[in-house]
């Protein structure tokens, strides 16, 4: 028994956890893993420096909130820009072909911004120009940072994100830091929820570890796993899970690969696979100056790569590198690490996005039942979605209502 009960030990959960324990209220995070930091996983690269496999970039580094964690715990912050706010390739001077490129995707997102409120929603598509050189590329990108082609994205959601362009990364991992912030909480690992049960005056937590009463309960569970578990709360909440079907998953993965002669590259640079299609990945050399490749796979192109399991992903990458750089260049890479995460049972996918009409799912999805069902988590944020920063404010606005609630005021 305890007053809330929080399901999910990502960003979300680990804010809420912190901000009711600050404010003296008894509250356990329930975790289907056996680890904390949900989509937030810093891994060992077996060279002798960390990977994320989840989130790696501080966005809007100057008012995240997680940087400013970072540095009150000490933890070294990288303030190098971003390899895609250069035009640096890996090799030579940047070239014309990037000014081009650079210049249309600069109309696009500025397209997006300028969408009114007051128009009807519709696909993102619909600001490629007609028979558009760089068309295939900018689809690309849009499953980098959406995790989805642009047909299947909501005008109306793209253009409420909101990002100062400030983009840090944290030295020894942004999941190493969530997970060492989450130091101390109660948390219950390896413990799977099958049921919320709100017909009695206590709420039931089923898991299969045993039952858990609780006055209040937060689910920050992604969305796909809300909407793929339409009995998880009795009576159900159609409601709920139709608002997290508006919100599905979008799928972006990331391998890492050895780079056996890394003075070849400059360092944080940036290539294509390929410029005239969707189905390419991104390949950023040498990040933290180490002589390794982050590799970034999304949408359609890395569900399809999945099926296939990790060998699939370096096959691709390798020979999209060796096309670049020659046939023997797959010699001078290996794989490090990755992880698929539409595979991975607690996540189902990599963050969320918006069908087109379906961008006031966010609120939807966030309004609370009964006051004493509350949620919280990235794709409850109306403009910070997909990030880490989004899902922890998510998780601490629900834990200050609580507390507010309780007359508690303050934290």
């Amino acid at each position: 028994m305890t007053e809330v009960v929080i399901i999910g030990a990502g960003a979300a959960g680990i804010g809420a956890a912190k901000t009711l324990r600050d404010a003296g209220i008894d509250a356990l995070i329930v975790e289907a893993r056996d680890r904390v930091g949900g989509r937030a996983w810093t891994v060992d690269s077996g060279l002798g420096f960390p990977i994320d496999l989840g989130c790696g970039w501080l966005h809007s580094a100057d008012q995240n909130p997680w940087r400013e964690i970072a540095e009150a715990k000490g933890w070294a912050v990288d303030h190098t820009p971003p390899p895609w706010s250069r035009p640096t390739l890996p090799k030579g001077a940047p070239t014309p072909e990037q000014a081009k490129f650079g210049e249309a995707i600069g109309r696009f997102r500025g397209a997006i911004a300028d969408f009114p409120e007051t128009e009807p929603d519709r696909a993102a598509s619909t600001y490629l120009e007609p028979g558009g050189r760089w068309n295939g590329l900018l689809d690309a990108v849009s499953t980098y940072y959406s995790g989805a082609e642009l047909e299947f994205i909501s005008l109306h959601d793209l253009a409420r994100y909101d990002d100062t362009g400030v983009n840090w990364r944290v030295v020894n991992g942004y999941g190493a830091l969530i997970t060492d912030y989450a130091a101390g909480l109660p948390v219950q690992l390896n413990t799977i929820v099958t049921r919320i049960d709100r017909r009695g005056k206590r709420l039931r937590v089923e898991t299969d570890a045993g039952a858990i009463e609780a006055d209040r309960v937060i689910v920050t569970l992604p969305t796909d796993v809300i909407a793929q578990t339409p009995d998880l709360f009795l009576p159900a909440l159609p409601e709920k899970v139709e608002a997290a079907m508006g919100l599905p998953l979008g799928l972006a993965d990331k391998l890492y690969l050895s780079l056996e002669n890394a003075n070849e590259f400059h360092e944080e640079s940036r290539t294509f696979g390929h410029t005239d299609r969707t189905a390419t990945a991104a390949y950023h050399f040498r990040p933290f100056r180490r002589a390794e490749i982050e590799v970034y796979f999304g949408g359609k192109l890395a569900a399809d790569l999945e099926d296939g399991g990790s060998e699939a992903l370096f096959d691709f990458a390798a020979g999209e590198l060796a096309a670049l750089y020659g046939s023997d260049f797959r010699k001078r890479i290996a794989p490090l690490a990755s992880h698929r995460w539409r595979a991975d049972p607690f996540a189902r996918g990599s963050y969320s996005y918006a069908r087109p009409g379906h961008a006031n799912d966010r609120q939807k999805l966030a309004t609370p039942i009964e006051d004493r069902i509350h949620f919280a988590g990235e794709a409850c944020s109306k403009t910070e979605y997909s990030t880490a920063h989004g899902a922890y404010a998510t998780g601490v606005a629900v834990a200050k209502s609580i507390a507010a609630a309780r007359g508690i005021l303050g934290v």
